[in-house]
Order: structure tokens, then C-alpha cells, then sequence
């Protein structure tokens, strides 16, 4: 932890941003310390801003997650790409995730235009260092970067193992404005535990199914019970084809229990007692096109929200 210069108290809001699968959900839960944000290695994980707030001494930090910017081809992936560009406005600092691992590309590029629009100062953040056997390889990299764009800083990191990210903390530190704390010492995210218990069950799917599945899967949970010993949730899988949800259920039901069972476990740690998980898997053609639909997927709306 790294105090404000000059005993001065700041604070900000910062974007992490970048392209697909470059490490900001994993850098997100590092920088707070806790698991705000589903992690898989596929593309389009997070569709949605998510917030975390870090405590330091002598400051405050508002992070905010976005989804990976990509070309927008589904109505889905254009409302992804407008999450995007909010996390662009009003806030102090950006932070742009690039993969240190892989060379620049016509994608990158497409994405720092994005980000340089903002007309905020950008940290460029080089994750994934700890893949790279030679250091040297980052050097010719943020050349590139450098030519694109006149970046606030260029640090390595590693979101994984935790490398670098003090010095990121700092730098971030050094460049708020003055300024009171936004929420209370205890307040770690604005995401309700109904929206995280859904990221969670999807996790869990985008682990355990096939490459064909993790876009046209949706988790909407429809009940939300709660007694002094046992909180019951029922969460509806919506797939696309009726092959999807065979993959989702599996032979007998199988891989439908082992994705209930994992996410359950891993909500009893985050929540802090016992979960009874109920999944139901339906086939609703073409979602990613419903706006009805997708409204019911922000967390904003979940509560109460009827799929019909």
C-alpha cells in the first residue's frame, strides 16, 4: 500500500480497458483483493461495467472493469462496446491492458483510437509478464505503443502474480486529484450479490462447455430467498439451440450438476453461508438480438425482471 504524496487524501475513478482476454477481470480481483469479476479464457467474458473500490492510505480508488473492445457484430456486442465507451467519460485516469506476449495488431491499434478519443491520460498497462522468459521482448513493444499514442506511462505487470502491480498503484496515486473518499472504508462493489451469483454460474459454464457455447449462453436468476440459514437461488441457463443445452446439461445431467456444484461452493466463500442452487437450462433462440431480453441481463434491471 502506497500513501498520497504529501499526506494530501485523493481520489478518481479509473477504466481499465483493452482488448479481449488481456487480463483486466484478473487485475480488477488482484487490485481489490477480493473476486469481483468472472475469469476465463475466452473472449467477451465481462459484458458489463463492473466496479471495485481499492482503500489506500491516504487515498481511494474506484476501478472499473469493461468488456473487451471488439468489433461489434450482435446487438449484444454493440451494447458491450457502448459500456465501453462510458468508461471513457468523466473519469480521472485510464488504464489500457495490452498482452506483453503478443505482438501488436490492426485490432490494437483500432482499440487505442478508441481510448485516445477520451482525451484522458492513459497508463498502458503490458500484463502477462510473467509468461515472458526475456524481458527484453517488452522494450521493441512499447515502442509500438509509444508511436500510437502519448501515454501517461508504460508499465509491466503481471495481474496473476501480482508483479508490478504496487508501482501501477502508484503511479495511478500520483496522478488523482485531491479530493474525499466516494464510498465507506467497507464498500467494495456496486454489483448486488444477484448479479454476482449469476457471473458466478456462468464462470463455471464458460469453464466446463466447449468453445461453440460461451457467446450464446445467459444466466438470469429468478428467485432470490433468504432465511437466517440458507439462502435458495434459482438461476435459469438461456442457450441458443437446442444442442447448446445438451452440452450445458451433459450425459444424465452431469456437467449441469458439476457447474451447479462449483458455482454453489464458490458462492457460500464470497457470500459467507450455505447456498441451495437450483439450474434450469431453456433454448432461447437469437437473445443476443432481444433488447428486452438483454436489459433483463443488467444487473441494474435483474431484480424482479420476468423472462417470459
Amino acid at each position: 500500500m502506497t500513501p498520497a504524496p504529501d499526506s494530501r487524501f485523493v481520489s478518481g475513478f479509473v477504466s481499465l480497458l483493452g482488448r479481449p482476454n488481456t487480463g483486466k477481470s484478473t487485475l480488477l480481483n488482484a487490485l481489490v483483493g477480493t473476486k469481483l469479476a468472472i475469469v476465463a479464457d475466452k473472449p467477451q467474458t465481462t459484458r458489463t461495467a463492473i466496479q471495485g473500490v481499492v482503500n489506500l492510505p491516504g487515498a481511494q480508488i474506484v476501478f472499473v472493469d469493461t468488456p473487451g473492445i471488439h468489433r461489434p457484430d450482435t446487438l449484444f456486442n454493440k451494447r458491450m462496446l457502448e459500456t465501453v465507451k462510458a468508461a471513457l467519460d468523466g473519469r480521472d485516469l485510464l488504464v489500457f491492458l495490452a498482452d506483453a506476449t503478443l505482438p501488436l495488431t490492426d485490432e490494437d491499434r483500432a482499440a487505442v483510437e478508441i481510448v485516445k478519443s477520451a482525451r484522458t491520460p492513459v497508463l498502458l498497462a503490458l500484463n502477462k509478464i510473467d509468461r515472458l522468459k526475456d524481458k527484453s521482448r517488452l522494450l521493441p513493444l512499447i515502442e509500438q505503443y509509444r508511436g500510437l499514442h502519448e501515454f501517461a506511462d508504460f508499465i509491466p505487470i503481471s495481474a496473476l502474480t501480482g508483479e508490478g502491480l504496487d508501482v501501477l498503484r502508484q503511479e495511478i496515486v500520483k496522478r488523482l486529484p485531491e479530493g474525499p473518499p466516494y464510498f465507506p472504508p467497507d464498500y467494495l462493489t456496486d454489483q448486488p450479490e444477484r448479479f454476482l451469483a449469476a457471473e458466478l454460474i456462468r464462470e463455471k459454464i464458460l469453464h466446463e462447455t466447449r468453445q461453440e457455447v460461451p457467446h450464446a449462453v445467459a444466466v438470469v436468476v429468478e428467485r432470490w430467498e433468504e432465511t437466517p440459514k440458507l439462502t435458495r437461488i434459482s438461476a435459469t441457463i438461456y442457450v441458443e439451440r437446442e444442442g447448446q443445452k445438451g452440452i450445458v446439461i451433459g450425459a444424465q445431467g452431469s456437467r449441469l450438476k458439476k457447474i451447479g456444484t462449483l458455482a454453489r461452493q464458490e458462492m457460500e466463500l464470497l457470500f459467507g453461508r450455505k447456498i441451495f442452487l437450483e439450474l434450469y437450462v431453456k433454448v432461447r433462440p437469437k437473445w443476443r438480438e432481444n433488447p428486452a431480453f438483454l436489459n433483463a441481463l443488467d444487473w441494474r434491471s435483474m431484480a424482479g425482471f420476468e423472462v417470459s
